[in-house]
């Protein structure tokens, strides 16, 4: 289950949105501060959901493997690359624009959780509404913005490699372990030392992934 702790990015910047602003695809029983992959408490369950949970287990019992509910606002890995490879995104005024962008996702059923520009692809977690929005058009807008960007710098165009590559972020994954590998990027492309000096990553909204068994 996705929840979100409307956290914003860099602290001193602060998110547009109060908890009451969320999509009511979010639980709002798992809202909290909590950063991106941290841990929720168990469930406290009244005794409707206990009898709801009790008419579950008897659907389970019969139903044999399908043993869990599956979210309604999963979280995708996402990565878009820069035509050719080339070096664009590592830069200020682009990283500005996509804090932007990001933020205002929230209007239209997205969340974006943490993210890594390198100077040649973009990585990304993405939780989204699929009943207001696609993955094939949050990158196509996401494209966009940035392209407009690098051509106000005078970037000429392609920008961008053709689609994307995306990950259904699954039940035995853990969201958190691979944003530590994912934060390691600009480390292995011998960009800096420690990730922590890597000025374009961040995290606008802190997503955790939560999967309730019956």
């Amino acid at each position: 289950m996705v929840c979100l702790s409307l956290q914003a990015f860099g602290g001193s910047q602060t998110a547009a949105t109060t908890a009451s602003d969320a999509s009511p695809v979010v639980d709002r029983r798992y809202r909290a501060s909590h950063t991106f992959g941290g841990h929720r408490p168990p469930l406290q369950r009244t005794s409707t959901q206990l009898r709801k949970s009790d008419t579950l287990r008897s659907v389970h019992n019969r139903l044999g493997r399908l043993d869990r509910i599956y979210v309604r606002a999963p979280i995708y890995f996402l990565t878009a690359c820069t035509a050719q490879r080339r070096p664009l995104l590592a830069k200020q005024d682009v990283h500005e624009a996509f804090i932007r962008v990001a933020k205002q996702g929230l209007a239209h059923g997205v969340w974006i959780g943490a993210y890594v520009l390198m100077p040649d692809h973009l990585d990304a977690f993405v939780a989204l509404d699929a009943e207001r929005v696609n993955l094939s058009a949050l990158m196509k807008s996401l494209k966009n913005v940035l392209s407009k960007k690098l051509r106000e710098r005078g970037v000429a165009p392609p920008h961008w490699q053709k689609g994307f590559f995306d990950h259904l972020l699954r039940s035995q994954e853990s969201a958190g372990e691979k944003w530590k590998y994912v934060r390691e990027n600009p480390v292995r492309a011998g960009l800096v030392a420690h990730s922590n000096e890597w000025t374009y990553l961040g995290e606008i909204f802190a997503l955790d992934y939560r999967v309730e068994r019956l």
